[in-house]
């Protein structure tokens, strides 16, 4: 049973996130200088994009812990714990610890927001615990993100695609001008593959504010180490991986062995990404368009497949499962413990609108039931297939705690706009 401090953060967390979603970066940066500056007292490395920064950020930071740097790793959201955001090299932060630490926040008298106060408590956690290096997930956007307050010394930008475009945009550029927020003047900003119209935006806001540009491929090599992440995207991932930890080695003056960034990048783990829980079931977070087409290229050649689904409705739901579907043979659809998740039969009317006429689709009120029918229909083949639950952040936390008997936090608190 989590402490009776913890308990209290998660209530006065869950009391802020009626303050919704309120970008900018005038509030934390208040909050941060009385509180005297603790993101001052590290080196970090800010990440951005629109799929594959928790990737990108969780091999930094094993990389880097590999060459033995004492790190921090800040990420969102969260699968079962708010815990899970805050690591000091390597563990999941004390929730207790974190509690006293609000109590500091709390006394700024500053009206934060959810993500605001995650990421205050994030850096004086890392201050407190004399970090080397913290590694960055932006939240969402970049420019007017509360990441965005502490002072990297290199930033990088994974991905750009349509996602939570109510709030950055409804263009690739539009979202790609918010991404480049986190530009920085001298700072190196490592950019992955991006679509021509949201690279041209970048470049000329990295201009703009004198940010040198560092691409991969053209300048940056795809490792060739063994990758502990499956799939074949997250080769760009590590490249952006290794150049940062390479960039907070020289901020550091602290050399990094070679040797380091594969042991990081075979060695590290990322719980919910394309990841077996069971011998045949496979868990991943993809929860947009772009997201849902990695995954399907990613998919192993095991047969027969089902597909264990739930959506939010500000998704594009009919995008991802066009994606996803012609790969499967069923889909069950379900609804997570999101207040915005389709209702099942919404879900599985548009995964029937665009499955092909031999995938079967049916509903399930509650995800474990929709587990147990998809376990069943693999099972009675004796080819070995297997189930991918996918769609919802939601959906594979709440999976994965009853398969693994991961612990989860008695006030289910989480983002605004996860």
């Amino acid at each position: 049973m989590p402490g009776a401090s913890y308990q209290r953060l998660l209530a006065r967390l869950e009391s802020v996130r009626t303050l919704g979603v309120s970008l900018g970066l005038d509030r934390v940066r208040e909050a941060l200088t009385r509180l005297g500056l603790p993101q001052r007292m590290f080196a970090s490395v800010q990440i951005a994009g629109t799929n594959g920064k928790g990737s990108t950020a969780a091999m930094a930071e094993s990389i880097l812990r590999a060459g033995g740097f004492r790190t921090g790793l800040f990420t969102s959201p969260h699968l079962c714990r708010f815990t899970e955001r805050i690591r000091i090299d390597g563990r999941e932060a004390d929730g207790d610890r974190l509690a006293m630490l609000d109590a500091h926040v709390a006394a700024t008298k500053i009206p934060l927001t959810y993500f605001e106060v995650a990421t205050v408590l994030a850096l004086l956690a890392m201050a407190e615990a004399g970090v080397e290096v913290a590694v960055l997930e932006t939240g969402l956007g970049g420019r007017l993100d509360a990441v965005t307050a502490a002072d990297p010394i290199g930033t990088a930008i994974t991905s750009i695609g349509l996602d939570h475009t109510e709030v950055l945009g409804k263009t690739l550029r539009e979202i790609a001008r918010e991404k480049a927020g986190i530009a920085r003047a001298g700072v190196p900003l490592f950019l992955g593959k991006l679509p021509p119209e949201a690279d041209e935006e970048i470049v000329r806001v990295a201009a703009a504010v004198n940010a040198p540009i560092v691409r991969v491929g053209a300048d940056l090599p795809l490792p060739t180490a063994k990758l502990g992440l499956l799939g074949t995207h997250q080769a760009g991932n590590a490249a952006l991986a290794v150049a940062l930890a390479q960039q907070a080695a020289v901020a550091r003056r602290r050399p990094l062995a070679p040797e380091a960034g594969a042991r990081g990048l075979e060695s590290v783990r990322w719980p919910g990404r394309l990841e077996w829980v069971a011998a045949d079931v496979l868990l991943d977070c993809a929860h947009n368009v772009d997201g849902a087409r990695a995954l399907a290229a990613a998919l192993p050649a095991r047969t027969p497949r089902a597909l264990v689904t739930s959506i939010v409705r500000d998704k594009d739901a009919s995008g991802m499962l066009a994606a996803l579907a012609p790969a499967f043979s069923l889909i069950v659809a379900t609804c997570s413990r999101s207040d915005r998740a389709l209702t099942p039969e919404a879900l599985a009317g548009i995964a029937a609108s665009v499955a092909s006429t031999n995938t079967a689709v049916e509903t399930a009120a509650e995800p474990f039931a929709a587990l147990a029918r998809a376990r069943t229909f693999v099972s009675s083949s004796a080819t070995g297939g297997f189930v991918l639950a996918a769609g919802s952040i939601f959906l594979v936390g709440d999976l994965r705690a009853r398969l693994l008997g991961e612990k989860i936090d008695p006030v289910g608190t989480g983002d605004p706009m996860p």
